[in-house]
Order: C-alpha cells, then structure tokens, then sequence
C-alpha cells in the first residue's frame, strides 16, 4: 500500500529491550509489505516512520506475542513488560487523531 497525501506517517523512537522484543516476532508480519524487513533492520538510533496500517499491523503482532504462552510462559518478566510497554505507546500514538 503507498500512502496517499493526506496519510499521516506517525514518528516512534524503539529502543532497547523493546526493540528486541519485537524483533523476535518480525516473522508474523509476513503480510505487511515490507514492515517486517524494516523492523529487522532498524536499530534504534532515529525514530521510524510508521503509518496507520504499520500502526495496526504491529499492535496485532504485539497482542499475539503477549497471548502466547510459548513465547511467554510467565507473563511476567522483563522481555514481556518491555512489549507490553510498547504495545501500549503505539496504542497511544495510533489513537492520536482517531
């Protein structure tokens, strides 16, 4: 999907363990046109431009993370809390102009 001109392209800053985490799982955006190769090779230095779709493509990812019980056994712990955090600001950063 190419973004039109009025498509607005959010900025996030992922670093970190929240990186990491979401790196683990970049293989379930298979679907995503792209996403999942951005995602794998950012590092964290600027913030990434992300548009609604990646926005909504990410939060699915992250909820299916969080929910299986192969990746998190214990829902607790630093990697879990570190994806739940940033599920949370890219609900919040999604929900900006909805």
């Amino acid at each position: 999907m190419r973004p039109g001109s009025k498509d607005k392209r959010y900025r996030i800053l992922i670093t970190g363990r929240e990186l990491e985490e979401l790196q683990r799982f970049t293989g379930q955006m298979a679907e995503a046109f792209g996403l999942d190769r951005r995602i794998e090779d950012y590092r964290g230095k600027r913030p990434i431009g992300l548009y609604s779709w990646d926005i909504d493509c990410l939060d699915s990812v992250i909820s299916l993370a969080l929910d299986d019980d192969r990746a998190y056994p214990q829902k607790a712990g630093p990697g879990y809390e570190a994806l739940q955090r940033l599920g949370e600001r890219l609900k919040q950063l999604g929900d900006q102009d909805r």
